[in-house]
């Protein structure tokens, strides 16, 4: 019985030094290598190889390498493969990191004196105090939690929706699509950590940020599926949108010369918010799959029929 991993090389590197100091007894392959399919039992991947069920027959779980699993065609999985995200514990800081990193560089007006330094301009600007500076998160799993719980600390009003109910200590929290409307307009900073749906594909349009108040500030460090580059380019030129920090695009990267390089509202960085440690990450898998073996209920299961 052998573990295969399957997504950037050098980190696999990483997993299979650790596999060995942790699990020797388990046979670690690094794709494109896989030893026999037929003993491959285990996967871990951002993207499956094709013909998934064929090539590996006796294959017992899936685990994707990130938190997301938007990436995956779950008609590829054969129903009976558990798929797992990965929910090592340095995906939540560092993308608590990152969330807290972009919402203080926006309500600081980052973007615009990065612009004015480009045309050496000593200007300043009123600050707005935290207090006055409203922040929503759109998702609250783990990730959306953990995030509005570091947020706390700095004094901004908070508040944050989702598809189901959640309650969360000195959260304003609105459900489903009957609750957006409200939660937008009370909304100056949007933080999107939604995870990738049919229904969350596309949320980011010229109508919902037209329901924001104006000179509102977005961060999407969901996925780039989610944004309507069109729309936040129109929404920052009328300045109905103030600035945006973007950690993801559609395509990735950006291609040369796309508008969203150069505008001097837009931060971007390179999909980097939050990635796994190779460490942990093998800790969790080994955890999970002992979890399996025992019949256990597993952390991070998708449930497909949502998506995620």
């Amino acid at each position: 019985m052998s573990f295969l991993y399957k997504a950037n090389p050098v980190r696999g590197a990483e997993w299979g030094r650790h596999f060995a100091a942790l699990a020797p007894d388990i046979p670690f392959s690094l794709w494109p290598g896989t030893g026999d399919p037929r003993d491959v039992r285990w996967l871990a991947t951002w993207v499956p190889p094709d013909d998934i069920a064929a090539t590996f027959p006796n294959l017992e779980l899936v685990f994707s390498v990130g938190a997301g699993v938007d990436q995956f065609d779950f008609t590829k999985i054969p129903p009976q493969v558990p798929l797992v995200r990965m929910l090592e514990p340095n995906i939540a800081e560092s993308m608590v990191e990152y969330v807290c990193l972009a919402v203080l560089a926006l309500h600081r007006d980052l973007p615009l004196f990065l612009a004015q330094q480009r045309r050496e301009v000593w200007k300043e600007f009123q600050i707005t105090t935290a207090a006055r500076r409203r922040v929503g998160v759109m998702g609250l799993g783990q990730l959306g939690q953990a995030a509005l719980q570091r947020l706390k600390a700095f004094g901004f009003p908070l508040a944050g929706w989702n598809r189901s109910p959640r309650a969360i200590d000195g959260v304003e929290v609105f459900t489903g699509t009957e609750g957006l409307p409200a939660f937008l307009a009370r909304t100056d900073i949007l933080v999107c950590l939604l995870p990738l749906t049919d229904e969350t594909r596309g949320i980011l349009t010229a109508d919902l940020f037209a329901q924001l108040p104006d000179g509102a500030m977005l961060v999407n460090v969901g996925r780039g599926g989610h944004l309507v580059q069109e729309d936040l380019l129109a929404a920052l030129d009328t300045a109905k949108l103030a600035a945006a920090m973007l950690d993801v695009a559609d395509p990735e990267p950006l291609p040369a010369g796309h508008p969203l390089w150069r505008h001097e509202k837009v931060i971007i960085t390179p999909h980097i918010a939050s990635m796994t440690h190779p460490e942990t990450a093998v800790r969790f898998v080994l955890d999970t799959i002992a979890r399996h073996r025992r019949g256990e209920p597993l952390p991070g299961l998708v449930d497909r029929s949502r998506g995620y």
